[in-house]
């Protein structure tokens, strides 16, 4: 299928696409032009027309939706994929990521694509350490990044910001206020944005310090601030080796927890031994010689599963144990990388390898990645992507943010997303269609609380297909 070329003025149909995802272009035309086509375009894509949801007639079956999106999964875990999402509405919207891109792809757009985040929640948001041990706040998961249309990523994060504030007893009033506080900030600083030079744009970073200075509570921020020395203080080896490895007959080994981390067994376990080492080589040749030389230095120990997150579930991923000695000890984790849910709205990844599709878009949208980041294929055909474990990195407990800290948070993810945006597409244009009022942040408050009930409907279809056994549900202790 090929997409129809059409004018901003006639807008764009988001069910006509390429087969493979438009490339990002670069427009060397003067800032005040690029700004002046952005608003030229709220002609035809009114900036109040994203306001509005309501689910189409022809609306795909969320429930079909999540079976598919399982179909390349380990069949044996996908009960504590279904599990997970069963927990809340909330878990259930971080899970349902290919339901959304399909109802984001019906909905107005104003044509300017970046590399979008593809499952921009409010959780995909965190802190890690530079390789200059700087400790920055940014987005942490990119399984699902693509090109795309920008607006998809805005909304899919200011959505979530109600369904959090719903899962953590705010008032509508205050829910719809941290969306929109996400909103506003995504704006501001994108005018921002638009206005800086291409590398001050591209060196920028948040430091995860001076964004906590800015919370006004006191028990929030002493919380946050000792949460981050401890992550900086951790030392991988007397606290993670202990508890994560075993040593016994003179081999060391990652310590089996069933059903979140296991071995294979049998004459699988040898399969896929083979296939890791051969592997291995693979994603080595990815990193820089320097990053090689490094990985040198530690031996390959052992390869264990692990069942991650909620929408990684039923994804092949594992826990690599690596050892430059007796002493000194690196993890490194494994995630296969599918499709993303994005592709059959936006194009197919240029990207042979959806591992690399990962690992590009990553360095994309931020000023700073993993330094053993890099990806591989297995001889069977399928794509992983490779990275540290844990570098300092930290989840926010958003589960625990009063409103004020909730809406301190919103305007960082807000500000982290404008920047991410700003890398990969067109600063000037986007700022230039969102102007100076607040008529968009209202318009995608609207969007986020009618999603939200959307949301929650969706989740009630999860929990009824479980009741009706059309689909399994394990529910850890």
């Amino acid at each position: 299928m090929t997409k129809k070329e059409t004018s901003p003025k006639k807008g764009r149909k988001r069910s006509e696409v390429n087969d493979v995802a438009e490339p990002i272009t670069v427009d060397r035309r003067s800032r005040a032009d690029r700004k002046a086509e952005g608003k030229s375009i709220r002609l035809a894509v009114p900036l109040a027309s994203h306001a509005h949801w309501q689910a189409p007639a022809n609306r795909r079956d969320p429930i079909d939706l999540l079976i598919e999106s399982s179909i390349d999964r380990v069949p044996e875990l996908l009960p504590i994929r279904y599990g997970r999402m069963m927990q809340s509405p909330f878990a259930f919207y971080r899970g349902g990521a290919a339901i959304m891109a399909a109802d984001l792809a019906g909905l107005p757009s104003t044509g300017i694509r970046v590399q979008a985040c593809g499952d921009c929640h409010l959780v995909n948001f965190g802190s890690f350490a530079t390789p200059e041990r700087r400790q920055i706040f940014a987005i942490n998961d990119f399984d699902e990044t693509l090109p795309a249309p920008w607006e998809w990523d805005i909304k899919r994060l200011a959505a979530s910001f109600v369904v959090a504030g719903h899962a953590n007893g705010y008032t509508a009033k205050e829910a719809r206020e941290t969306a929109q506080s996400c909103v506003r900030s995504y704006r501001e600083r994108m005018r921002e944005f638009a206005k800086m030079g291409v590398l001050d744009s591209w060196y920028f970073s948040i430091d995860v310090e001076a964004a906590i200075e800015g919370v006004e509570d006191e028990t929030a921020k002493a919380r946050a601030k000792k949460r981050i020395d401890k992550a900086r203080d951790r030392d991988v080896m007397d606290e993670d080796f202990p508890e994560m490895v075993t040593f016994e007959g003179g081999v060391h080994r990652i310590r089996d927890n069933p059903p979140l981390i296991f071995h294979a067994q049998g004459e699988e376990a040898a399969v896929m031994e083979a296939r890791v080492r051969e592997a291995f080589e693979a994603y080595r040749a990815t990193l820089p010689e320097d990053r090689r030389l490094l990985l040198d230095r530690y031996e390959y120990k052992d390869l264990a599963m692990k069942v991650v997150g909620v929408g990684s579930v039923g994804t092949r991923c594992g826990l690599m144990l690596m050892m430059g000695g007796a002493d000194d000890v690196l993890f490194l984790q494994v995630k296969e990388a599918n499709a993303s849910v994005l592709e059959p709205y936006a194009g197919q990844s240029t990207y042979t390898n959806h591992g690399q599709r990962v690992v590009m878009g990553q360095r994309l949208m931020l000023s700073a990645s993993d330094i053993f980041l890099g990806w591989t294929e297995t001889n069977i055909g399928k794509h992983f992507y490779i990275r540290q474990l844990r570098d300092m990195k930290l989840k926010p407990l958003v589960e625990l943010f009063t409103p004020n800290v909730m809406n301190h948070y919103a305007e960082l993810c807000g500000w982290v997303l404008a920047s991410a945006h700003a890398r990969s597409g067109d600063a000037a244009k986007i700022a230039g269609y969102l102007g100076k009022k607040e008529d968009f942040d209202e318009a995608i408050a609207d969007f986020s609380e009618s999603y939200a009930d959307q949301n929650e409907l969706d989740y009630k279809a999860l929990v009824q297909a479980v009741r009706e056994g059309r689909l399994e549900a394990y529910i850890e202790q």
